[in-house]
């Protein structure tokens, strides 16, 4: 077994070579300056994909609000110091999935991986060493060591003014006035890298925020375009689940009507789960086969939960004994990942074990950290660990999730099959990585804030529903859900759907809701909204691919001169057209502060205009969203389950009265035959009160009928 498995790893190791071969520096709006001898581990290293240079010649030409010579460089015995220019109404955003904070500027961030945000200091589970400003252009220090960005926090001593000193001198009368930054705007950004002999800092002009972004991304090697399942509803089954319970709750789902495409099995379904063994637990799921082919003749995948810390009785441990760091976790292996064999070892098992048996992909958990803040969750490995590569714990911290998933995404294009995992570490460089980001916080406010953060970066985030106080609350946290890259109810530790009981210790006995019916019905109706949707979000998702622009992303990336939407974390755009605006508890009403232009209510198509904030009222079966004028919105019938197959219905609705287009994408759904130009982009016309389709592309078969055309003036 081992022999095989090591025989074929190392022949995936061959095929699957890193091949950034296009230097920054030759793409335009991309620059890069160097000073001392950089770490050999850095996130630019650990890239999945090369450069989409050809997407990034057609951006339009880059500039920079400042010169990139005034970008200091300091070498001191204490490691690498970077000093960048900022201006005095300059603001700064990214850090990676910020969970805390929004407008970085005059904050001190640390950027670090975490399972659990403290305050604001910067602790998050994708942590990228990058930010952006509203200037437009991102800056990111390419370093896996803990590293400190002063944003504008503390200037230097010959730009303090005597006369503002003076004033300081006043008592405070509260420690919050006492211990706030008092020099907020006055410095430049500095960097604080301890240990590092030398440094790259890559610079990805504009000229605006949105081309800064999408120079990131493209040259991280583009976004990630999910299959189209993967755009559809996700439920995640109960740990203890066995699988008569599982077929059990698939019927359930299918006899409401109530849509799903993907089922996530915890982790009951292995032999160990802390430490993993990879192995099925076959008194719970005898048959797993059987389940996976029972499963698909209803339309739905598997999706396995897993960790990467290998138990000692599993197939993969004697295999990558050698191949671990020197501390364990949960008496499991650390596999060193940044070793590309190490990688295809743990891959070809998972092909062979599990991929190639009927599983779409996995969810893989505790990649992140344990908790630095309190010291009483300590299960990860130390900072202090040394793996057979040279990388150190601290450096693997920062990319773990990186390269556990990147053991995946080898296999992904090996069998040019696309898949969508659940994830809870990504750093830099992620971009391309189907995988969505997850939690075990559960604040909704943050839930929300994390959405547009993760735009800044490259980085996609799943606001999952579990448990909650109220069905209130549960509506606005499905609203909030579809309203995402991806739509997950985690019901790993609840036996009944949260919908039919949303307590946890009722749910689990059984002792559903007098309104249960009413309540399904409500979140039915919700995620029909998912899947009325995802031609508009499947065409977004296709541009974060070919044009790096994130298919959700913050008011100020759009609106970067609208000093009004600077400090807005709770509303977000996605894809060209949509603006959503969650409300949270037990909340009817929220004010909403529009940009300009004119906007349209979703769910009444009432009109608003922009650049003013409006009170606004949202049923908890309606959507928070509105739409911009201008914006032509093909929305489908709504489905049990997504198949390229299966033709969507579209009725398309123009907002305005002007003309307008949109364009869908059609491709297999399934494959990455689109990077080969085996897709149609399909453009929609409204003209002069007619609408019209066009096809463009190789592919014979649609995916779309247009069945109605609606003008909303």
């Amino acid at each position: 077994m081992k022999t095989r498995f090591v025989k074929r790893a190392m022949l995936l190791g061959c095929l699957f070579i890193n091949l950034l071969v296009a230097h920054a520096q030759s793409l335009p709006g991309i620059q890069v300056i160097s000073k001392g001898t950089p770490d050999v581990f850095t996130p630019q290293k650990f890239s999945p994909a090369p450069p989409a240079a050809d997407a990034l010649r057609q951006l339009p030409a880059a500039t920079l609000p400042f010169n990139p010579a005034d970008i200091n460089i300091r070498i001191t015995n204490r490691g690498c110091i970077v000093e960048i220019p900022l201006g005095k109404d300059e603001q700064v955003y990214g850090f990676g999935m910020q969970i805390n904070s929004f407008n970085q500027r005059g904050m001190r961030v640390r950027p670090i991986t975490n399972d659990s945000p403290i305050g604001n200091a910067g602790y998050t589970h994708a942590p990228v060493p990058m930010y952006v400003s509203n200037k437009g252009y991102a800056i990111l220090i390419n370093t896996l060591r803990y590293t400190t960005f002063y944003c504008g926090s503390n200037p230097r001593r010959q730009a303090a003014d005597r006369a503002d000193s003076a004033k300081r001198n006043a008592p405070a009368l509260s420690t919050e006035a006492l211990y706030m930054s008092k020099e907020q705007g006055k410095g430049n950004m500095i960097v604080d890298i301890p240990g590092a002999k030398g440094i790259e800092v890559y610079i990805f002009a504009g000229p605006d925020m949105k081309q800064a972004i999408q120079r990131y991304n493209l040259y991280a090697g583009g976004g990630a375009l999910p299959p189209l399942w993967g755009l559809g509803i996700k439920y995640r089954v109960k740990a203890d689940f066995n699988q008569q319970q599982v077929m059990h709750m698939a019927g359930y789902f299918r006899e409401h009507h109530i849509p799903c495409d993907v089922f996530g099995l915890e982790p009951g379904w292995q032999t160990a789960s802390y430490s993993c063994s990879y192995v099925w637990n076959t008194e719970k799921f005898p048959q797993p086969a059987k389940l996976a082919a029972d499963l698909q003749q209803q339309h739905l995948r598997i999706n396995l939960w897993e960790h990467a810390f290998v138990n000692p009785v599993s197939p993969l441990y004697k295999p990558l004994e050698q191949r671990s760091g020197d501390f364990t976790v949960w008496r499991g292996l650390v596999p060193d990942f940044a070793d590309s064999l190490t990688r295809s070892i743990f891959a070809t098992y998972h092909d062979t074990a599990l991929l190639n048996k009927g599983v779409a992909g996995f969810k893989l958990d505790e990649c992140d950290n344990s908790n630095l803040g309190t010291g009483n969750r300590t299960w990860s490995f130390p900072e202090a660990s040394m793996f057979p590569s040279g990388i150190t714990g601290e450096q693997m911290h920062q990319v773990f999730g990186n390269l556990y998933f990147r053991s995946f995404y080898q296999l992904l294009q090996q069998h040019n099959r696309r898949s969508y995992y659940d994830i809870r570490q990504l750093g830099a460089f992620a971009s391309a990585y189907p995988a969505v980001l997850y939690s075990d916080i559960y604040e909704h406010d943050d839930y929300i804030r994390m959405i547009p953060n993760s735009g800044f970066c490259g980085i996609l985030w799943s606001p999952e529903v579990r448990e909650s106080a109220s069905v209130t609350e549960l509506a606005r946290r499905t609203q909030t859900a579809v309203m995402a890259a991806q739509t997950v109810f985690n019901s790993w530790y609840l036996k009944n759907p949260p919908w039919l009981q949303y307590d946890r210790n009722r749910n689990n006995a059984d002792s559903l809701m007098p309104d249960a019916v009413q309540t399904e019905q409500i979140i039915r109706r919700l995620l029909n909204y998912r899947m009325q949707l995802v031609p508009y979000l499947y065409y977004a998702f296709f541009r974060y691919a070919h044009n790096g622009i994130p298919p959700f992303r913050a008011l100020v990336v759009d609106y970067p001169n609208d000093d009004k939407v600077y400090n807005i974390d709770n509303e977000y755009m996605i894809g060209e057209g949509l603006l959503a605006a969650p409300l949270t508890g037990s909340d009817s009403v929220r004010t909403v502060y529009l940009p300009a232009g004119r906007w349209y209510d979703f769910n009444t198509h009432q009109a608003y205009d922009g650049g003013a904030t409006h009170t606004i009222h949202c049923g908890l079966d309606q959507l928070p969203v509105f739409i911009k004028e201008g914006t032509l919105l093909p929305l489908a019938d709504p489905l049990p389950y997504l198949d390229a197959a299966q033709p969507f219905e579209i009725t398309c609705y123009a907002f305005g009265k002007g003309n307008t287009t949109a364009t869908l994408l059609e491709d297999d759904g399934e494959t990455y035959d689109y990077r080969k130009g085996r897709y149609n982009l399909v453009t929609l016309s409204w003209k002069n009160g007619h609408g019209s389709v066009m096809r463009k592309g190789p592919l014979k078969k649609p995916m779309y009928r247009v069945k109605k055309w609606v003008q909303v003036p």
